[in-house]
């Protein structure tokens, strides 16, 4: 069994950031559960493009306003608290956090390593 908290994440090398994000690793491929699992920050204001080539992710959004663009089509969706999107098909997009930090719980499979 796998029991942790957000505060046992802070500060290690599971705390990953970037401009405009911050990713908590709570789970990855090293924890042998097939997928990894993240509680991760979007800023404000933030604009991310991203494409996971090798990783299926799915968010499920619990914080927040912003919205997700599909660069293929320029599909635009909002998100907002209990909004999920997954990304099926290693979809080129973008991330917009519109109002207020925006938080995702995210899972990827593969799992991130």
């Amino acid at each position: 069994m796998i029991v942790t908290t957000l505060k046992d994440i802070l500060g290690t090398d599971r705390d990953v950031s970037g401009p405009g994000w911050n990713s908590r690793r709570l789970l990855l491929a090293s924890d042998g559960m097939g997928f990894s699992m993240t509680d991760t920050v979007i800023e404000e204001g933030a604009v991310l493009e991203l494409e996971y080539k090798h990783h299926l992710e799915a968010c499920y959004c619990i914080e927040g306003h912003g919205e997700i663009v599909n660069l293929e089509d320029g599909k635009v969706y909002q998100l907002e608290p209990f909004v999920l999107y997954a990304l099926d098909k290693n979809d080129r997009h973008q991330v917009r956090a519109l109002a207020g930090n925006m938080r995702l719980v995210c899972t990827f499979n593969p799992p991130l390593s």
